[in-house]
């Protein structure tokens, strides 16, 4: 290990390679601030550019600088606007855009700055470490641990339910789940849902429905509330530090999320926007009741644990894209396209074969999370500074962004019909206090469940697959757990305040 780590430090360390990593987390970062223009899109366009530069380790080092830089940026949308720029981003905005309309958006992006350097950090070392037995870990998971895995997500719901609202969260996550049925099945070509309507074909668009529950809806609310849209929140930018003891408080979060995430990364086909949400699910259900009724309201640690996770997770991304050959989400499979036209191919014998490649994208990492929090720090206190533009000349701007990211998703105009009529719907259901995340967790989770129990039950004929592996058995246990520990924690408060009121 300490020869490849040597071998790696030459290679990433020379000025051209230095360069491409600054120059990939400037693109990625700045990509990763506009909703609806993710890595996957930067990424697809900037193949050319890496391939044309003939050496696989620079065009690696800097289509990864991308990626991790668009988590990283993906953050600065959803916390100053609740306009998610990637979908790895959308739970940072349950509590970073609460923080930011109390005044604290420095606070917030200091937070995130400092989540997301931490988990990109730790996520490397894991990676450094880890990568040749985790490549065999990923191998144990088929599709019935896969459907079990998103058991574990859709039970995530409990996070985002307040007192008394499971009820409106399991609607929300079945209207999800129904929402991700339109258009082809994965294991038939037969449409389903479309109406006759060829725009339907490849079903809701996630940049759509992410748009349309979180970002048109804050703009609505604004054009419906004139007073609160002339307010702006100029003036309240001064608070850009944390405390030591927000900085203790939020130490846990950050250690255990990294942790979460980078081993939900290496999964095939879970990647960041899975870890970012059973991140806050997680962290939700181990506080305490007073820190649980924060969430959603402005909670440091409800910012901290998403966007820890999701940006281990995307490191964690890279153990089956190097070691396997197998991409770990959307973007990992652009970058394998990558690679394969770059003539290198990743697999177990990458290390043997082309360790130099291997080793010098690990100490790009390490490079890559320093330049972004050496980068994001200082420009906090201008960042922040939109908010104190008043909200009447935001609104525009929020308005065009949206469209613009939806429209680009798909190239297709029905997009911005789909999107307005979302809109519309999450405005009335948010004035009904309906949760909105559930939904979007259903939508994400749903085929990918779907999916992955055809085929588990194609495999072993029924249900037996359930019995039949005990990792899938034990992840459904998670779930349950999951489910019913909020339900516990409840009737366990309920009993000791009937004992207090006994006693007295």
């Amino acid at each position: 290990m300490l020869e490849g780590l040597m071998l790696g430090l030459s290679a990433a360390v020379t000025p051209f390679n230095l360069m491409m990593v600054v120059f990939g987390c400037i693109i990625g970062t700045l990509i990763g601030m506009l909703p609806g223009l993710g890595p996957m899109s930067i990424i697809a366009i900037m193949i050319p550019v890496a391939i044309g530069m003939g050496d696989p380790t620079a065009a690696l080092i800097l289509l990864s600088g991308v990626y991790y830089g668009a988590i990283f940026g993906g953050s600065t949308s959803s916390i100053l606007l609740n306009a998610p720029g990637v979908a790895g981003t959308v739970a940072s905005s349950f509590d970073g855009y609460p923080m930011a309309r109390k005044g604290q958006a420095g606070k917030a992006l200091t937070i995130a700055a400092i989540a997301s350097f931490a988990g990109g950090t730790i996520g490397a070392i894991l990676l450094m470490i880890f990568a040749p037995a985790l490549s065999s870990v990923a191998l144990l998971f088929h599709s019935a641990e896969y459907f079990a895995l998103m058991v574990v997500g859709l039970s995530a719901i409990a996070a985002f339910a307040g007192t008394g609202q499971v009820a409106k969260a399991l609607m929300m996550t079945l209207l999800g789940l129904i929402l991700g049925t339109f258009g082809e099945g994965a294991l038939s070509n037969t449409p389903r849902f479309t109406f006759g309507m060829m725009e339907l074909q490849a079903g809701f668009s996630f940049i759509t429905l992410a748009m349309a529950m979180f970002a048109l809806p804050e703009a609505l609310f604004l054009v419906m509330n004139p007073s609160r849209a002339a307010q702006g929140d100029s003036g309240k930018i001064d608070n850009m530090r944390i405390s030591r003891a927000e900085a203790r408080s939020i130490a846990p979060v950050i250690g255990r999320q990294s942790l979460q995430g980078f081993f939900i990364g290496v999964l095939p086909g879970a990647g960041a926007t899975i870890a970012s949400f059973l991140g806050y699910a997680v962290e939700r259900n181990l506080a305490t009741k007073e820190e649980q009724a924060e969430f959603g309201h402005g909670s440091i640690k409800g910012l901290a644990a998403p966007e820890t996770a999701n940006n281990a997770a995307c490191t964690g991304s890279f153990v089956p894209l190097l070691t396997l050959g197998i991409p770990g989400s959307g973007t990992t499979a652009i970058l394998l396209g990558a690679l394969l036209a770059l003539n290198v191919t990743p697999g177990p014998r990458l290390m043997i074969d082309e360790p130099d490649v291997f080793w010098a994208v690990i100490i790009s990492m390490y490079i890559g999370n320093l330049v972004l929090l050496i980068l994001n720090l200082p420009l906090i206190p201008y960042i922040a500074k939109i908010l104190t533009i008043p909200r009447t000349y935001l609104i525009p701007f929020i308005l065009f962004f949206t469209l613009m990211g939806s429209y680009l998703g798909q190239n297709n105009a029905t997009e911005l019909l789909i999107l307005v009529g979302f809109g519309v719907i999450a405005t009335i259901l948010r004035f009904a206090d309906y949760p909105l995340a559930p939904l979007l967790i259903g939508f994400i989770l749903g085929t990918m469940l779907e999916n992955n129990f055809a085929r588990a039950m194609q495999l072993y004929d029924g249900f037996g697959f359930i019995f039949d592996r005990p990792m899938t058995m034990g992840l459904l246990v998670l779930a349950a757990l999951l489910v019913f520990l909020p339900s516990f924690r409840s009737y366990r408060a309920r009993k000791r305040a009937e004992g207090v009121a006994d006693g007295d």
